[in-house]
């Protein structure tokens, strides 16, 4: 999927319509303001997903897409392990850094993750008119190259394209980084492409 800079322009604005709305439900768990942005968004084909993804160690939370579109797809949270760690450390006050990913931080993950993921979906699903809730979690740790290999693995349906949403969270600490995994199937992108087409009106 070749996105021209029109649709990438439509598409963050639309990424960054979901991320304020996590942002919102960030700032609420953390006690602390919290901005989130997405300054970079592409659309690829998912036979070429290896060639967007880094090979450090990092948190993957997958959920499935339910509601109104059956089997929707599914949406995948992507955290560095340093920012899974300092999510963590915020959200209980604790500064230690140089350590392994451990039951807390797995912990921590799959809640910013979910409260991410539902926020983003309701936002999306607002655009769209339909309901698009996400499926109860499942988290992966382990070198993102292989993390993801497991996830498409195991994917049924009709799976072939990926919106990546690359995203910055800004607040009292320095900058987090992490992406957002949009794999629709055939159905859902469909909507979504007619979504674009209404976004990109007024630049027409």
């Amino acid at each position: 999927m070749e996105l021209d800079s029109i649709q990438k322009d439509a598409l963050s604005e639309f990424g960054n319509i979901g991320a304020a709305h996590a942002a919102t439900s960030l700032s609420q768990m953390l006690m602390s303001p919290i901005e989130m942005t997405v300054p970079e968004v592409q659309g690829v084909d998912i036979s070429e997903l290896h060639n967007y993804i880094s090979n450090e160690i990092s948190a993957m939370v997958v959920f499935q897409i339910q509601g109104e579109v059956t089997d929707g797809g599914y949406i995948v949270v992507s955290m560095p392990r340093e920012t899974v760690i300092r999510l963590t450390n915020q959200m209980l006050g604790t500064t230690e850094t140089d350590r392994e990913i451990d039951e807390m931080d797995r912990s921590a993950a799959i809640e910013i993750g979910n409260i991410m993921i539902s926020a983003f979906l309701d936002a999306t699903a607002e655009l769209l008119g339909i309901i698009m809730l996400p499926s109860p979690p499942a988290l992966a740790i382990d070198m993102a190259h292989a993390a993801f290999a497991s996830i498409v693995a195991q994917m049924v349906g009709d799976v072939n394209d990926v919106l990546i949403f690359n995203t910055v969270l800004t607040g009292e600490a320095p900058p987090i980084y992490g992406s957002i995994y949009m794999l629709p199937n055939a159905e859902l992108m469909q909507q979504l492409s007619l979504m674009l087409e209404r976004l990109m009106e007024p630049f027409a």
